[in-house]
């Protein structure tokens, strides 16, 4: 990696879906993309980010891991530049009733939620603190404000996020970073979802599948809000959801 000029976005979770549209949401406005993920290809979306004029780097890293964490957003400001803005985007939904509910799977899915989440906020925070300015974005779901059958360990990890979520805005909001959460209520268009959820994906309708690149637009808004004005918590959903 060299330094860069341009101000700096990091997606935890660029997938090909959200994630990769919340990057080239930033690429659009000039940023340079650090985009990350545990597995899975990371070259398509930097096509993508360079097709539109802007810059990327991609890594693949393990948001659950500590020294992988620490030594991530370490590298970035060391070799890169200040961070401006980092999105959490890591996911974990899975459905499974109680008594199907593993140990092991209960505490990857509060690892992926919750776990990663404040090892990623705490590490950037460090980093912002000194220079009083900053985005950090988390996403959120349904399951971030209500339980469903089936869907216990995920609740439990996205109501976790939500919570780490409003502590940090508390603490440092006054310090001069922005901490949001932004609360999905419906599918995202994603061939994943539609296979582990297929009735319910297909019940929506063209129509109620939220699109990533109108999502993105969310979290490109909230970045962009001045300091008289933060919103901590918004949430989106498809005209038709009900709620």
């Amino acid at each position: 990696m060299g330094a860069t000029d341009k101000p700096i976005a990091l997606v935890i979770g660029a997938g090909d879906h959200l994630g990769g549209a919340i990057a080239r949401r930033f690429a659009r406005e000039g940023f340079h993309l650090v985009v990350t993920r545990r597995r899975g290809d990371l070259q398509a979306l930097s096509t993508e980010i360079s097709a539109l004029g802007s810059s990327a780097t991609t890594i693949h890293s393990d948001a659950r891991d500590e020294d992988q964490v620490s030594e991530l957003i370490g590298r970035v400001e060391s070799e890169l530049g200040p961070i401006r803005v980092v999105v959490f985007n890591v996911g974990g939904n899975v459905q499974f009733d109680i008594c199907d509910t593993t140990t092991r799977i209960y505490r990857k899915v509060w690892e992926m939620c919750a776990l990663a989440g404040f090892l990623v906020g705490r590490e950037v925070a460090k980093k912002m603190l000194p220079r009083n300015e900053g985005t950090i974005l988390f996403t959120g779901a349904s399951a971030s404000l209500r339980g469903g059958r089936g869907f216990a360990a995920f609740a439990g990890g996205k109501h976790a996020l939500r919570a780490l979520a409003q502590s940090m805005a508390r603490e440092l909001g006054p310090q001069g970073i922005h901490v949001g959460h932004v609360v999905i209520d419906g599918l995202i268009r994603n061939e994943a979802t539609a296979e582990i959820l297929p009735d319910l994906y297909a019940s929506k309708g063209e129509e109620g599948i939220i699109e990533p690149d109108d999502l993105a637009e969310i979290y490109w808004q909230l970045h962009k809000q001045p300091r008289s004005a933060w919103t901590f918590e918004q949430d989106a959903r498809p005209f038709s959801e009900s709620w």
